[in-house]
């Protein structure tokens, strides 16, 4: 099986924390030279030394907040210029919880062009080297609830649903290129975003956060929640050459947790 992506980059978003932090270590371990994307350079910094060298691989990094789609646009235009990017990880926190009536039409608005959006700024700006190589791979990190829509996430399920769509479109646009796109959804995962949200339920259910993390591992075949290198490992492998005639997938990683096939 063909995991090598020396002389590979990968882009990856949202990598100072949790499934981006992950990935850009495992895509190093495979070969690749790592661009980390991310709003907070010391955090960009101490990341940088945690990446794989093996291999001789030069790492980079770029400052950039989601917030700021033309500042995003005119970085990566740049950055483009003079390096090839073969693998792009779009990611990025999910949208604060409620329930989608509740939610005001900005929230909705903003939450759309920090994940389509800025996906669509970094696709188009990657896009014309990944075709000029005949080979692309594009990974998105969305949520389950592509498929199930999960409760208190209105705006999140609205959201995670325009990228998968989007993402699918792109996978038959780009496929005869060599590029494939694919989604990653990830289930109950000890990121940051969890550990929040996890708290915010104990208060909301007054109840203590072993309670909360009792009730979801109770929903979880697998009888536990996930480590962002278990998501980590699902990316690098659709990343791989091995990958190439995988296309368009939406792929739970979720310890059997979702209800539909």
């Amino acid at each position: 099986m063909n995991l090598d992506l020396s002389g590979k980059r990968a882009l990856v978003c949202g990598s100072t924390q949790g499934i981006g932090r992950s990935s850009a270590i495992e895509l190093a371990l495979l070969g690749a030279e790592i661009t980390l994307l991310a709003r907070n350079e010391a955090k960009l910094k101490d990341v940088i030394q945690s990446l794989s060298t093996d291999q001789d691989q030069q790492h980079h990094y770029l400052v950039a907040d989601f917030n700021d789609q033309a500042q995003l646009k005119h970085l990566i235009n740049d950055y483009v210029i003079d390096n090839q990017i073969d693998i792009l990880i779009n990611n990025t926190g999910g949208p604060a919880g409620g329930q989608a009536i509740d939610a005001g039409t900005d929230e909705f608005i903003n939450a759309f062009n920090m994940h389509l959006i800025c996906n669509q700024i970094l696709v188009q700006a990657v896009i014309a080297g990944m075709k000029k190589n005949n080979f692309g791979r594009i990974i998105n990190i969305i949520s389950t609830s592509v498929k199930t829509p999960l409760k208190g996430l209105g705006v999140s399920n609205t959201i995670r649903g325009a990228v998968a769509s989007w993402a699918k479109t792109l996978a038959l646009e780009l496929g005869p290129f060599g590029i494939t796109v694919n989604n990653i959804l990830p289930g109950f995962t000890m990121t940051g975003r969890l550990e929040s949200l996890i708290s915010a339920i104990a208060e909301r259910e007054n109840k203590s956060k072993e309670e909360v993390i009792k009730d979801m591992i109770s929903t979880i075949p697998a009888g536990r929640i996930a480590d962002s290198h278990e998501l980590a490992a699902a990316v690098a492998f659709l990343a791989s050459p091995a990958a190439a005639y995988i296309n368009g997938i939406n792929l739970p990683v979720d310890g059997g947790k979702t209800p539909s096939l």
